[in-house]
């Protein structure tokens, strides 16, 4: 199965969540795109600071405030990826109902938590 994961939001800095799920989807064996408003890379992946086209994602993990969200609730239901994991401040019921709508799994939950507790594969999943 491809597991490439989207991370929208993703920070240079070290010391954001972005920046720690991105190496730890790395570390796992999870194919990674980043794509952040700044250049930059963590690991050796880059930053990617314009929409990925043409790219099958499976999971969306959100890093980014809600007001800022409705710029990408389009291109996510064009990209229609199996679930969004919505990260801690990130949650947007109305967002989320919108993706819910189309198909798409939502889960509030955090990508590290997932990761280190053996779900990533599971969580929000529902037999998808």
């Amino acid at each position: 199965m491809n597991w490439t994961t989207l991370v929208i939001g993703a920070s240079p800095n070290p010391a954001r969540y972005s920046y720690l799920a991105v190496m730890q989807l790395q570390k796992h064996g999870y194919p990674v795109i980043a794509l952040g408003q700044h250049e930059g890379t963590i690991g050796n992946i880059r930053i990617q600071t314009s929409w990925p086209e043409h790219i099958a994602v499976h999971t969306v993990s959100l890093y980014l405030h809600p007001r800022h969200q409705h710029l990408y609730r389009d291109k996510l239901l064009q990209l229609h990826p199996v679930r969004v994991i919505f990260n801690p401040g990130t949650e947007n019921p109305e967002l989320e109902a919108v993706l819910q709508q189309a198909g798409i799994s939502v889960i509030e939950a955090c990508t590290l938590v997932l990761l280190s507790t053996h779900q990533f594969e599971t969580a929000g999943l529902n037999n998808k």
